[in-house]
């Protein structure tokens, strides 16, 4: 798989937007801290709806970099195209972390699905490039982006749209969010779907087709001190019939929850 390809980029991966490579809820986050470096350590814990894959777990350094034309933030980075009080254009790259080790999943759980597990491939983890654009006034801040697969493990790509909202309770920094994002059907098929040299070995073919998949998020962040800070958050996403359909899914499996914590120090 392509692990030992992404081993730098997740070693910038904080835990304040794992949930969403390209967010508005990183954007704001980030406005809590004043200083251009951050240096710390995280662990994000997913429920997995793979069969029997169970709960991943990673722990991970943060690193984040905010400068004025450079950036990195959550599963993204990249360049201001233009930036201005209220309006921002990047071009971004983004980690997508959707990949998974068949061995790690369940033999038996595959074949009361109907799948021979010996017979499936694994499904690797991608780099993703694009645009995003955000909006942001009193009401909060809205963000599309376009991103499609640059290491063509599924050739896919998606549209998002996603808002967050900064509410201030004392020196907390509380980020309440939404979004929706539009996978294609490479995308959907790659992820959830059944591989053509799958299918060749005798795998009974299923091809979802392209998918909107919504999710919900809190993120929060609180100084400890001048320097250090604990962040993190909580997502869940809502899996549309076409992905929970999947054999690859445990049944009814309707959604995946994610909770991030980490502290990080200033510089």
């Amino acid at each position: 798989m392509l692990k030992t390809v992404f081993a730098l980029p997740l070693l910038l991966v904080p835990t304040i937007a794992m949930a969403q490579g390209v967010s508005s809820s990183s954007d704001l986050l980030a406005d809590a801290q004043d200083d251009r470096w951050t240096l710390g350590v995280a662990v994000s814990v997913r429920d997995s709806p793979y069969v029997g894959e169970g709960t991943r777990v990673r722990p991970l350094p943060l690193v984040t970099f905010d400068g004025q034309r450079f950036f990195w933030r959550g599963l993204s980075g990249g360049i201001h195209l233009i930036q201005r009080k209220s309006l921002s254009i990047d071009a971004v790259l983004s980690g997508r972390f959707d990949g998974f080790d068949i061995k790690d999943l369940s033999r038996a759980g595959l074949a009361r699905n109907g799948l021979d597990g010996t017979a499936l491939e694994d499904r690797d983890d991608a780099l993703d490039a694009g645009l995003a654009a955000s909006w942001r006034g009193r009401a909060g801040e809205l963000k599309v982006s376009a991103l499609a697969d640059v290491t063509d493990a599924s050739g896919g790509y998606e549209f998002t749209v996603d808002y967050g909202y900064a509410l201030q309770w004392g020196r907390t920094t509380v980020v309440p969010g939404a979004g929706v994002r539009w996978m294609s059907k490479d995308l959907v098929n790659y992820y959830y779907g059944t591989l053509d040299e799958e299918i060749s070995r005798g795998v009974a073919p299923y091809r979802p087709g392209s998918a909107l998949v919504p999710q919900v998020s809190i993120g929060f962040s609180r100084p400890l001190g001048e320097k250090w800070r604990v962040l993190g958050g909580v997502d869940y996403k809502f899996l549309p019939n076409e992905l929970a359909d999947s054999p690859l899914l445990e049944p009814d499996s309707n959604g995946s929850a994610a909770v991030r914590l980490g502290i990080s120090r200033s510089f």
